[in-house]
């Protein structure tokens, strides 16, 4: 009997994907990040508030009234890029990062480490690219349900890296789907 080089359990292990979410000054290419949250998957969440550098000085009304984060907070309480960089790289340091938003994500963060003159110690892609086709099909109505039975503060970052990842794992286990190792 010829034993299978990948037993059927690990086939069907579940491994928790680590997910970044980034608020930002607003909509844009004159945007910046102010807030960037991280699950990673242990569980470890991670979360700081961005000091604006003095040239980024786009700020949205109508984005602030979402994250209900101002500008005065993060001048006060917002925490210099560099540092900022510093941590995601240890916290991070060799994993594949998933967002949901990797279209506007992914340029916050090259703006952030451009700044701190760091380069990103790990790889950023987007949700998608590790979504069945089945759970894309049950992701709003799960994503609603976890929002409705929870009591997550949303358009905050590490609450929406939470949510997110959350939503990813109840829509695997719906759609009867294991992921692979990320």
């Amino acid at each position: 009997m010829i034993t299978p080089l990948i037993s059927e359990a690990f086939i069907n292990k579940v491994i928790i994907p680590t997910i970044i979410d980034i608020e930002a000054s607003g909509f844009g290419s004159e945007s910046y990040p102010i807030e960037v949250g991280v699950v990673t998957y242990l569980s470890q969440r991670y979360c700081r508030l961005i000091k604006p550098q003095p040239d980024w000085s786009h700020w949205s009304e109508e984005a602030e009234q979402l994250h209900g984060i101002s500008r005065a907070l993060l001048l006060e309480k917002g925490v210099r890029a560099a540092q900022v960089c510093a941590e995601l790289n240890e916290l991070l340091i060799g994993q594949t990062v998933y967002s949901d938003g990797w279209v506007v994500d992914y340029p916050w963060l090259i703006k952030l480490f451009y700044v701190a003159q760091m380069e990103m110690k790990f790889t950023l892609s987007p949700l998608e690219n590790i979504l069945t086709e089945q759970q894309m099909e049950k992701w709003h109505d799960t994503q609603k349900s976890v929002c409705d039975n929870t009591q997550i503060e949303r358009h905050r970052a590490s609450n929406d890296a939470v949510m997110i990842q959350s939503v990813f794992m109840q829509t695997q286990h719906l759609s009867g789907s294991s992921s692979i190792q990320f």
